[in-house]
């Protein structure tokens, strides 16, 4: 059986109307919700360097369909990051970001890629679509989790918005999975 803290309930409550909870100092001074900010943070310094390296991986790539993937989600990643800010705005905190260890090494790993493969090559874009898998499993496992987050702390408003963002990095990892299967990956084997 689960255990509660003593005066907890195993169910949320909801505010009156149905709507975002209302932020008090309590809540602000709250371990989880510093942490679940803190996480804001880490995912919003991985948006901005996402959008940076974007189009790095469009121009190594040598499928106009991977390419025109790249450049659409570079557009859409840096929407991403003023969702961000909204949810910021929504939590009554500044928006900042705090350095992404995992994003950090997921974007060496995407440069390792290409420095390691031929250029014009179908192996390259085999990688390119690996790495930048890699990127979006990362964002989809945080945004699901932050989604939760925020649907837990009565946060209705910015769990909409982070829902948003996770349907988005979904589509984006179908359509890299579909660019994949294809012809790119065949393509590569074939070389």
């Amino acid at each position: 059986m689960t255990q509660t803290k003593p005066g907890r309930s195993m169910t949320s409550e909801k505010n009156a109307t149905g709507s975002s909870a209302k932020i008090t100092p309590e809540m602000k001074n709250s371990e989880f919700h510093r942490f679940f900010v803190d996480e804001l943070k880490d995912i919003y310094w991985a948006e901005q360097h996402l959008a940076k390296a974007l189009p790095k991986m469009q121009k190594a790539s040598s499928s106009k369909d991977l390419a025109a993937a790249f450049e659409k989600h570079t557009k859409e990643t840096e929407m991403h990051a003023t969702t961000l800010e909204k949810v910021f705005e929504l939590l009554e905190e500044k928006a900042a970001a705090k350095k992404c260890d995992a994003m950090k090494g997921l974007l060496e790993e995407a440069d390792t890629i290409i420095s390691d493969t031929e250029s014009e090559s179908f192996t390259r874009d085999a990688g390119l679509i690996l790495a930048a898998q890699k990127v979006e499993h990362y964002e989809i496992a945080t945004y699901g989790t932050l989604c939760a987050f925020a649907r837990q702390m009565g946060h209705s408003e910015a769990a909409k918005l982070l829902q948003q963002t996770l349907d988005n990095e979904k589509n984006t990892d179908a359509t890299l999975t579909k660019i994949a299967e294809s012809f790119v990956n065949e393509e590569a084997v074939a070389e």
